[in-house]
């Protein structure tokens, strides 16, 4: 019988859980400095490289259209949620992390040797659609089995603690986007970057992708999932066990982080392309303050997961959304402002009052998520529940807020926005029964 992590002996279950959540944060950095590249990109460069005819009939609805590409990708994510979420159910956590970190960075690689619209006319913009949409089936499973690698390792009084790490690894890999971002910026003069220097981010991808599947082959497979293949006890039909008894449990989950997913966006993609083309602001020092910014929300996250071992999931995520939403709309006020007196620092301020209200809510969902389903079908709800809740919340939230503001002429109306659907996550967690005691065993 293998003996899991849990039954290991002291010194040795600490080395395995240390590389667990290794694995597991530096796995989800990579895979999101993939996505997050793109985000940065489609509200800096990819508007005018693959979109600039739309421009010529109606100026600003580039962007619109750039936003809507990473809308695109979320769309497949219940896709890549099922089908890796049944398997990882089926084969395991840690060869399905495998599998879709490869995916992802074979497809954002693939992005950095396009052809733009001036080279290869539609054909380029239909390519770029076709590897937006590989990276969201990727991402559609990934996030699910990083989760369950590091919550079913955990302590049972420490779940989210270990939750965290793989919820780090979203703001971890914003800070390196961002900061290559930043070095091939500052590196070349703008007419370079627009040429070819955009691609360099997306070319540096596979680098990563070998580094993380090094780290993750040296992990040992979840101790639950173990637990489940010794005793054969699997479900004839999953799936439909899923839907037809926890329906309820995937709307609640997927509401409760469609709020924060979407704030986040925000950050990830909007804030930087508001910045440079709205206010005029130098595109170096924004995507510095970007890189800034992320360090808040990791350090935040990692509080909102630890400290929701001791007060709870529901109640972390509620002060959260108070938070965020008391936050936005002086988030937006400080950001004209800097950009009416040029003031880069006082930008990166105004994300920096984002960053509590962020993490604070999105450090303990993983742990949450992982306790709110039976062991032979969490991987396949906990993915679903993201991915499901990535579409309502951050899908289209830089194409939203950038359509607000066309129609608007004013943030204002942007935070209205995320005030509104951070309420109806707030409403959605708060009918949730506390999580932080449930059995994850089999």
């Amino acid at each position: 019988m293998t003996t899991t992590v849990h039954a290991m002996p002291d010194a040795q279950r600490r080395k395995e859980e240390r590389r667990v959540l290794a694995g597991t944060m530096i796995g989800t950095t990579i895979e999101w400095y993939d996505f997050f590249i793109y985000a940065q990109a489609a509200g800096l460069v990819l508007g005018p490289l693959f979109f600039a005819p739309v421009a010529e009939a109606n100026p600003g609805m580039e962007l619109v259209i750039s936003f809507a590409t990473i809308g695109v990708s979320f769309l497949f994510r219940p896709l890549g949620a099922i089908i890796v979420g049944r398997l990882g159910d089926k084969v395991g956590r840690k060869r399905m992390l495998v599998w879709t970190l490869i995916l992802m960075g074979v497809a954002t690689a693939l992005i950095g040797l396009l052809p733009t619209y001036e080279q290869a006319g539609v054909i380029a913009v239909i390519l770029l659609v076709l590897l937006r949409i590989a990276q969201g089936f990727s991402a559609g499973g990934e996030w699910g089995g990083a989760v369950l690698m590091s919550v079913e390792h955990a302590p049972d009084h420490k779940r989210g603690h270990f939750g965290a790490f793989p919820q780090i690894g979203v703001p971890a890999g914003m800070i390196l986007a961002s900061a290559v971002l930043w070095f091939v910026r500052t590196s070349m003069s703008q007419e370079d970057f627009m040429d070819y220097g955009w691609r360099i981010p997306f070319l540096l991808s596979i680098v990563l992708i070998v580094v993380g599947i090094f780290i993750r082959r040296a992990t040992e497979e979840s101790p639950v999932f173990v637990e489940m293949q010794e005793r054969a006890k699997e479900a004839s039909a999953p799936l439909g066990q899923l839907f037809r008894n926890h329906w309820r449990d995937i709307i609640k989950a997927a509401l409760t982080f469609s709020g924060n997913n979407a704030a986040g966006y925000l950050v990830i993609a909007f804030f930087s392309s508001y910045a440079v083309n709205s206010l005029s602001m130098d595109p170096a020092g924004v995507v510095l303050s970007l890189t800034i910014a992320a360090f808040g929300w990791l350090l935040f996250t990692m509080i909102g997961g630890s400290f929701s071992d001791k007060i709870g999931r529901v109640r972390m995520h509620q002060i959260g959304y108070i938070l965020l939403a008391a936050a936005i709309i002086p988030v937006f006020l400080l950001i004209d402002h800097a950009g009416a007196i040029g003031s880069i620092l006082l930008f990166g301020a105004a994300l920096w009052i984002m960053m509590p209200g962020q993490g604070l809510c999105y450090g303990p969902t993983s742990a949450m998520y992982a306790e709110m389903f039976p062991a032979n079908i969490r991987y396949s709800g906990v993915a679903i529940s993201y991915a499901i809740g990535s579409i309502v919340g951050g899908a289209f939230a830089p194409m939203i807020a950038q359509a607000l503001l066309n129609a608007t002429k004013t943030t204002m109306s942007i935070g209205i926005y995320i005030i509104v659907i951070s309420l109806v996550s707030f409403i959605a967690v708060s009918l949730i029964k506390e999580t932080k005691n449930n059995d994850l065993g089999v």
